[in-house]
């Protein structure tokens, strides 16, 4: 499977090779303002899988070396992935950077349900965790 996307303004293209391991909702404080306050729809691969194929993302790490680097266009500003420092062989990428977001299917996982805001829906027949999963 190869999947592919990208930017809104088209400045960041990207392609994914390979199955998606991990489909995900996280609701969890720094997803929601991230995301303006829906939370985090992400597929999760191997970051080996992940390339950029047109432009370089501009990275932001709010505690560089312990905090994830979120990578987004520096034009548009749109959040394409994020790399986690204590899972280096990974990478999340937002559904809505897909060229076909339909691929996703919709999540099978959600994460932090804790810290959801009562307007949030959790997805009929996802797993739900309270935090993360071993936490």
């Amino acid at each position: 499977m190869i999947l592919t996307g990208g930017c809104f303004c088209g400045a960041l293209r990207y392609t994914i090779e390979g199955g998606i391991p991990m489909k995900a909702l996280c609701l969890c404080h720094t997803c929601q303002k991230i995301s303006g306050g829906a939370g985090n729809l992400f597929i999760g691969v191997e970051a080996s899988a992940f390339r950029y194929t047109q432009g370089e993302p501009r990275r932001f790490a709010r505690e560089p070396g312990t905090s994830p680097a979120r990578e987004f266009c520096g034009e548009c500003g749109v959040h394409i992935a994020a790399r986690s420092p204590r899972l280096p062989e990974g990478l999340v990428v937002k559904v809505g950077t897909l060229d076909d977001p339909a691929a996703f299917e919709g999540p099978a996982l959600v994460f932090w349900a804790c810290e959801k805001q009562d307007f949030h829906m959790l997805p009929p027949g996802a797993q739900v965790f309270a935090t993360l999963p071993g936490r």
